[in-house]
């Protein structure tokens, strides 16, 4: 077997590994699955595992790092699809609700991990605590091209809509939840917009 192939086929076993972490874990939690379940759905063995994860809380990390990258990623697309500040946060609230209504929908998974890791110093709650740092910050920046008022307050509650929307997805009717939220939404960029400064007349008169 050449070095190139060894490593595909180890790239692969890994990758096998995580996504059938990821799945269960989503699916049922992390502390009620055990090493053995992910062993035996992965179709891998125990001594393959530890070759790629320290232990189970190695790979509880790498699961929620592939969760951050993957709504970072979708939060870039979002943005990347509008023009304007406003069109920006409406597009990652988009984002946000067709998650909530995708075929297997359980919540946030940040959410969903603090509260089985709610130990502030454990490296899971402290991988929690830095993307929520990174999503409310990316928040702020897009409120801060709306108006010149502070940000943080309406980020601050941009993000309370959206964990109040993902908690209640998958417990109430989904189609009812995002119309909600979007609607929480736009009442707050109509704020923000209200809230501009109008335009110096001299800014607007014609030359």
């Amino acid at each position: 077997m050449s070095p190139s192939t060894a490593g595909g086929s180890t790239s692969e076993a890994r990758a096998r590994l995580l996504n059938t972490a990821t799945r269960i874990f989503y699916a049922e939690g992390i502390h009620s699955v055990g090493i053995d379940r992910i062993v035996l759905e992965a179709k891998v063995t125990r001594a393959t595992l530890y070759r790629h994860f320290a232990g189970k809380e190695d790979l509880v990390l790498a699961y929620l790092d592939q969760a951050d990258k993957g709504i970072r990623e979708q939060v870039a697309a979002a943005q990347a699809s509008s023009q304007s500040a406003v069109d920006k946060v409406r597009a990652v609230a988009r984002s946000i609700t067709e998650g909530i209504l995708s075929p297997g929908f359980r919540g946030c998974a940040f959410l969903n991990a603090v509260a089985e890791y709610p130990d502030a110093g454990h490296p899971v709650h402290q991988a929690v605590l830095a993307h929520r740092a990174w999503f409310l910050n990316t928040v702020t920046e897009l409120l801060a091209h709306i108006s010149d008022a502070p940000a943080d307050p309406a980020a601050r509650h941009f993000v309370m809509l959206r964990d109040g929307a993902m908690a209640a997805g998958c417990l109430f009717d989904p189609e009812l939840v995002c119309e909600t939220f979007l609607r929480g939404v736009d009442g707050l960029l109509q704020a923000r917009v209200d809230s501009a400064p109008a335009p110096d007349a001299a800014d607007t008169k014609t030359v």
